[in-house]
């Protein structure tokens, strides 16, 4: 069955909604929507139960998600690269990491360098890096999904400088612990348990 015009600008307006960027892609969804109710007409549902289905069985998360899958595949080489570029970065900082715990167990030369050189890497670089990462793949989801990954991340730093200054006797190391604290507690956990308790109850 033909839709009218007033029914697809009604799938126009609401993809138009989504605020997707691609404007090709959004002619795309709609063209696709408006296939799909005019073979799915005429059966005894009506046209917004018909709608809000063929939305849910083409993009469940929302259409924005789509769009994010779509510049994934049309950036996938240089993503592909970039997380490769982050493992490197994860392992040469692991590995340096446990050289410099190493060596200075073993009271050999340059293990505190190492130790440090190391656990910057991996606190200053690789943690960022995962962070973002995974806030890029999460960018659809809900704030309190983003906030937990931001405030975890600048938790996790903040704690680890408070360990190195520790470690190094500079000052500063007990300020920089009770505001890693802080934000792990009243920040991270929070939105932590709230996410966990959304997907029990969904």
């Amino acid at each position: 069955m033909k839709l009218t015009t007033d029914r697809e600008n009604i799938i126009k307006t609401l993809v138009d909604n989504q605020k997707l960027t691609i404007k090709t892609l959004s002619d795309d969804i709609t063209d696709h929507l408006c296939c799909v109710l005019e073979s799915q007409l005429g059966k005894g549902k009506s046209f917004d139960d018909l709608l809000n289905n063929a939305l849910m069985d083409l993009a469940p998360n929302g259409l924005i998600e789509i769009q994010h899958k779509t510049i994934f595949l049309l950036n996938s080489k240089r993503i592909i690269l970039m997380k490769r570029l982050m493992y490197l970065i994860g392992f040469i900082g692991s590995i340096t990491l446990t050289a410099g715990i190493t060596f200075k167990l073993l009271h050999m030369p340059f293990g505190t360098e190492l130790f440090t050189i190391g656990f910057l890497t991996l606190l200053l670089i690789f943690i960022p890096l995962v962070t973002f990462n995974r806030y890029k793949v999460a960018i659809s989801k809900s704030i309190s999904v983003k906030l937990k990954m931001i405030l975890g991340a600048i938790a996790s730093i903040i704690t680890g400088l408070s360990g190195l200054f520790k470690l190094m006797h500079l000052q500063g190391a007990e300020l920089l612990l009770i505001l890693g604290a802080f934000i792990f507690g009243f920040g991270f956990l929070p939105f932590y348990f709230f996410t966990m308790y959304k997907k029990s109850v969904s």
